[in-house]
């Protein structure tokens, strides 16, 4: 057991930096590809539900309920307790049940309910007279939600995603504590149970880097798409 005050997160020499440069590799492409999935899963669910909703067909509010039902069960569930109970969807997906692959169904199934939502609430927010003045020049559903719909709330979506994606970061690195890789599991294995807090430092330093970045980038993204 090393030294274990404040000096102790200072130890740089401790670090074997190649391993922090690939865990943050492996928390970034964990992070990216979920986020390409979630984005893709949430805007479909967001949109289902936006569309269905307040409907007065039964079949629809069924559909509505089935949905609603669904998101709200997966956005309840805590992250770490459902990584656990999705292992062996997980292995049948994937064929494993640790490594940086076996994180991506948990985190896509945790993260594109909560996407759903946000995604709802900013086609909720579109100007309803604007919808009406597409249907009314004879725009057809697809065409009122591909080029009215998606357009007028993209910087909803795109301010939705970034915060998704943050919390998605978070995931991983809760995911590395049972062996999903990352900066996550480097923190936990090689920092506090080697009782190395340099290390443990050191992930921490990269993950936040690695918001800040995201956060950076949503933003960017987000004034670029407004047309307010």
């Amino acid at each position: 057991m090393g030294e274990q005050g404040l000096s102790s997160y200072f130890q740089f020499n401790n670090v074997n930096w190649p391993n922090v440069w690939n865990a943050a590799w492996e928390t970034l492409w964990m992070t990216v590809l979920s986020v390409v999935i979630v984005a893709f899963l949430g805007i479909l669910l967001g949109l289902l539900l936006y569309q269905t909703d307040g409907s007065k067909n039964i079949a629809v509010k069924i559909l509505n309920w089935i949905v609603g039902f669904f998101v709200n069960v997966f956005r309840s569930i805590p992250f770490i307790i459902l990584i656990v109970l999705l292992l062996p969807v997980t292995q049948v997906i994937v064929g494993a049940i640790t490594g940086a692959k076996a994180a991506i169904p948990s985190l896509v199934v945790s993260a594109a309910p909560f996407y759903a939502r946000l995604v709802q609430i900013a086609f909720n927010d579109v100007d309803s007279g604007v919808i009406e003045a597409a249907y009314s020049m004879g725009a057809s559903s697809w065409q009122v939600v591909w080029k009215v719909l998606i357009p007028e709330s993209l910087p909803a979506l795109v301010s939705g995603i970034t915060v998704t994606a943050i919390s998605l970061i978070g995931y991983t690195a809760m995911a590395g504590a049972i062996g999903a890789g990352g900066l996550g599991q480097l923190a936990y294995t090689d920092g506090f149970q080697s009782y190395n807090n340099a290390i443990t430092l050191a992930a921490t330093v990269v993950i936040v880097i690695i918001v800040f970045a995201f956060q950076y980038l949503g933003d960017l993204v987000t004034k670029k798409v407004d047309k307010r």
